[in-house]
Order: structure tokens, then C-alpha cells, then sequence
């Protein structure tokens, strides 16, 4: 009825993954992607809404389904035994500690980092990182991040950023693979289709999407 199927386990740091897709979406587009030892690293761009969360929380599900014996929803998986899974999806702050979102993510990247010198051979899923500080900040820090995470063996990683730079200063690296969802715009509309394509975009519709909303048009009518 949903296409589940058991996945292949093999001895290797490998993910590989065709037609993975989310079970509850209705007609739900299928993606692949793949992780290895020399690829360690998939980053994903893509404009607001294009998908880049919804398919790490794909991605997530099936590692962790997969490793519980069960059935994961793609047309393939291959995969070997990691020792554990970390994702950053949907980070909250932490008013009882005091933590702001920002040092929230910092505490989970340095968790992240501690937990791979103890165990190594991890999965670690980074949805967008350091959206809890200004855009310079979150610049230096990801590139600086991504790239150290970049260098360590038997783990693998996805990661998606909307900071196009830095994306384009990662593909100086070689073992990072990259994947992004393209928005096509019908007027001043845009369209989704959530395939996942090679590459990186330049696509930047945050603007778009406020002056379809008529956010200025709104506030400058309060002024009246």
C-alpha cells in the first residue's frame, strides 16, 4: 500500500538512497541521495519553501527506521551501521537555562562534535545552522563548521543552508557532493516541485514572498 521496502545493509560508512519520500505527503515527489567515504558530506540549498527541511526529516527517518530492522519509504536504501543519529530540525531556545536560540544551536554542534571523537561513525542531519545569530555570524561560522566536519572520517553529514556563499565557498572542497530544489516563478508566483537537482542555487525569493503577502502595503496603510 505505501511502497515500504527493508533496506540493505552493508560494511561501510554509505548511505545511498533512491526514491526516498515522506509517507504522509500526498503524492509525495521521490529523491536520491548518497553519502560515502570519499563523499561524506551532501549539502543541500534551495529557496524558502522549495523542501530542504521536509527531506532531511526524510532522510532522518529512514537512517533511524532503518536501524530499528523496520521498513523505510523509498524505492531503495543501502546502508552500513552507524553508531548514532544527531539532527538539528526545528532548534527551540531554552528559557528555563537561559539559552537564546543561537547558543542553543552552538550547544548541539558542540554535542555533535563531542559525540564523534567518543564514538565516531555517526549520521548528522544540520537543518540550516546558526539561523539564530546575524548573517555574518551565521556565515563564518557554518563555512568554518561545515568545512571542519568536512575533514572527519566514518561520519557522515547533510546539510542544508539558504546562505548561498557559503555553499558556493564549500564546492572548493572535494568531498562534498551538492543538491538543491529549484523554484521556477509564474508571474510572481512561485512554483514548487520539489525535485532534488544538482548543484547549487542562486535562487533567493525571501523578498518575493513578502511582497506577495503585501507586508510593506499593509504597514505603510497603519500610517495612514
Amino acid at each position: 500500500m505505501f511502497g515500504l521496502i527493508f533496506p540493505e545493509i552493508v560494511e561501510s560508512h554509505t548511505i545511498k538512497i533512491e526514491g526516498l519520500y515522506h509517507l504522509f505527503v500526498k503524492n509525495a515527489v521521490k529523491n536520491d541521495v548518497s553519502v560515502n567515504e570519499s563523499s561524506t558530506i551532501f549539502c543541500i540549498t534551495g529557496a524558502n519553501m522549495s523542501g530542504k527541511s521536509t527531506f532531511l526529516k526524510d532522510f532522518g527517518l529512514a537512517v533511524y527506521l532503518a536501524h530499528l530492522g523496520f521498513p523505510v519509504a523509498a524505492s531503495s536504501m543501502r546502508t552500513g551501521v552507524f553508531n548514532g543519529l544527531f539532527t538539528t530540525i526545528n532548534l527551540a531556545d531554552n528559557l528555563n537555562k537561559g539559552y537564546s536560540h543561537f547558543y542553543s544551536e552552538v550547544l548541539r554542534v558542540k554535542q555533535v562534535a563531542e559525540e564523534i571523537n567518543r564514538t565516531k561513525n555517526m549520521v548528522v542531519v544540520f537543518d540550516e545552522l546558526f539561523r539564530g545569530t546575524n548573517v555574518k555570524d551565521a556565515y563564518d561560522a557554518s563555512l568554518a563548521i561545515i568545512s571542519a566536519f568536512a575533514r572527519v572520517r566514518g561520519s557522515v553529514f547533510l546539510v542544508s543552508t539558504h546562505i548561498i556563499e557559503v555553499a558556493e565557498q564549500l564546492c572548493k572542497m572535494k568531498n562534498i557532493g551538492f543538491g538543491y530544489f529549484h523554484t521556477a516563478i509564474e508571474g510572481k508566483t512561485p512554483v514548487y516541485n520539489y525535485q532534488l537537482c544538482d548543484g547549487v542555487t542562486n535562487e533567493r525569493l525571501g523578498m518575493l514572498i513578502i511582497e506577495n503577502e503585501r507586508i510593506i502595503e499593509i504597514i505603510n496603510a497603519a500610517d495612514q
